[in-house]
């Protein structure tokens, strides 16, 4: 017997692999220095607009983002930079939760894309810890990239070089989805009740 989407992907279930992940620093830190370095390498090319940073800023409702990865990851090293860059800017509105996928194996089994054990998988809640949206395991725009230069099924090694064009597009369609994630929450009923607005 199958368990419905809603067991498996329970408030509850997300608020203990919430509680059991690590910050953007301590998550790097768990991994080599070679693949911190490229995730640095990724993080220090990246720059949310104006425009941006004022559309997180002005975020009302806390998103709690439990994100399934692999330090290891090049497809982490190149996108969850912006993670980082998007939770700064939304002061305090997002908070990020990073758990490895091999130590995590129950969340990863349930957020399986494409019938496989892809990485990275964002997860982004409500403040009750209710699914919002599921992300991964690249955006659009990483996606039309590899498309238009035929790669191959293998992941980029953590570190490998990004056009601007790319970058700069890959973190508009990471800032698109917390945006969403954002207004569904901000129009929630049940939230709206909550706060009376």
């Amino acid at each position: 017997m199958s368990r419905n989407a809603n067991t498996c992907l329970s408030p509850a279930f997300l608020r203990e692999k919430f509680e059991a992940g690590q910050n953007y620093e301590d998550y790097l830190a768990s991994g080599s220095a070679q693949h911190r370095a490229g995730w640095d390498r990724l993080r220090g090319l990246i720059e949310l607009s104006a425009g941006e940073r004022g559309l997180l800023g002005s975020f009302e409702r806390r998103l709690n983002v439990v994100i399934s990865s692999g330090v290891w990851c090049g497809d982490c090293a190149q996108q969850m930079p912006v993670i980082d860059h998007i939770e700064r800017a939304a002061g305090g509105k997002v908070v990020c939760r990073f758990l490895d996928r091999d130590e995590h194996a129950d969340l990863a089994e349930r957020v399986m894309l494409c019938g496989g054990l892809r990485v990275p998988v964002v997860l982004i809640l409500n403040e009750d810890f209710d699914l919002l949206v599921l992300a991964g395991d690249r955006s659009l725009s990483r996606y039309r990239a590899m498309a238009a230069r035929q790669l191959g099924p293998s992941c980029p090694v953590p570190g490998a070089d990004l056009p601007a064009d790319e970058i700069r597009a890959m973190t508009a369609d990471w800032v698109a989805s917390f945006e969403h994630a954002h207004l569904m929450a901000r129009m929630s009923t049940k939230l709206r009740m909550r706060y009376r607005d």
